[in-house]
């Protein structure tokens, strides 16, 4: 069975079983209607009509059956072709970006800035959440794209690709004993309550690795998932702040916090963009992951997710 006979049952209910007309609404012959309907016929093992020597005189019983599943098969078709229309418009549509907090207010104002300015027919929708959020929308369809550091990368299900680096900061008030020091230790700060983000969150594993692997304890006065809340904990004089580098290079209103790399403490952390396994991406998603980094480029996505190589590092 074929597109072609459910077409022309339909067609042939809509002009009156008049098989003349039929033909003539979709441009074709009257044998080759006839001949299609009853390989149909013959394929169900039912007669759809009943006839009076050529002519079709009305509908059968299991034939309204078969009627109702042909209008299901061709609206859903027909939406098939919207879809395809939609996302076939390359310059037009809408962009869903599933990503952290932190991602989302210090790192892709700039290219989410940029991207419309080059598509201003897209609509950019952003969902935040934890990583493990993040991979979910992506898995679920909800998200084009995704970026995070963490949980992305432990999916079979997605694409990733290494985005780009960064480490954590040491945040202090300007008057802090800290604020002296260049290089601050592991030591010291085991002596400081610290604020710091939430387990799956920023990197936060590599701070915790550091401190057990020199056999510390760090006093965590206070967790959050938002850079933010911890730089105004910091400025209450709770504690010591660390946190993503990118929160303060882009903060702007920070001039009364010191802060200082501890790249030197806990490593880099790498972010990762990710795209669902067999996902089409339209070229505004591309243009959007490469304005990401210059490290990527749409040659390489289009490599990646076409199962070009397992993954692509730094």
């Amino acid at each position: 069975m074929n597109l072609h006979q459910f077409r022309f049952v339909q067609e042939a209910v809509r002009r009156n079983l008049n098989l003349t007309e039929t033909a003539k609404a979709l441009y074709t012959s009257q044998p080759g209607i006839s001949k299609a309907i009853l390989e149909l016929e013959e394929e169900l093992g039912v007669d759809i009509f009943v006839r009076h020597g050529k002519r079709l005189k009305r509908v059968t019983e299991p034939g309204q059956q078969v009627l109702r599943s042909v209008e299901v098969i061709l609206r859903e078709v027909a939406n098939l072709k919207r879809i395809g229309e939609e996302f076939s418009k390359q310059d037009s549509g809408r962009l869903s970006i599933a990503t952290t907090h932190t991602q989302a207010r210090y790192v892709l104002p700039g290219p989410v800035a940029m991207l419309r300015k080059r598509f201003p027919k897209v609509q950019v929708s952003l969902h935040q959440g934890t990583p493990e959020q993040v991979a979910q929308m992506l898995l679920a369809d909800t998200a084009d794209i995704g970026l995070a550091t963490e949980s992305l990368a432990d999916y079979d299900e997605l694409v990733t690709l290494p985005c780009y680096e960064w480490q954590h900061v040491i945040v202090v008030s300007a008057d802090h004993p800290l604020a002296l020091v260049d290089r601050p230790t592991l030591e010291q700060l085991a002596e400081e309550p610290l604020i710091s983000y939430q387990p799956a969150f920023a990197g936060r594993r590599r701070v915790d690795q550091a401190f057990a692997l020199r056999h510390l304890k760090p006093n965590i006065a206070l967790e959050a998932i938002d850079s933010d809340v911890i730089k105004t904990y910091v400025r209450s004089g709770l504690g010591v702040g660390i946190i993503a580098e990118m929160a303060m290079r882009e903060g702007g209103n920070d001039a009364d916090l010191v802060w200082k790399p501890a790249g030197h403490l806990f490593g880099s952390n790498t972010a990762r963009v990710a795209f669902r396994r067999g996902a089409y991406l339209r070229s505004f998603v591309l243009t959007f992951a490469e304005l990401l980094s210059d490290r990527l480029s749409r040659t390489l996505i289009e490599r990646a997710m076409g199962g070009a190589g397992e993954d692509y590092e730094l």
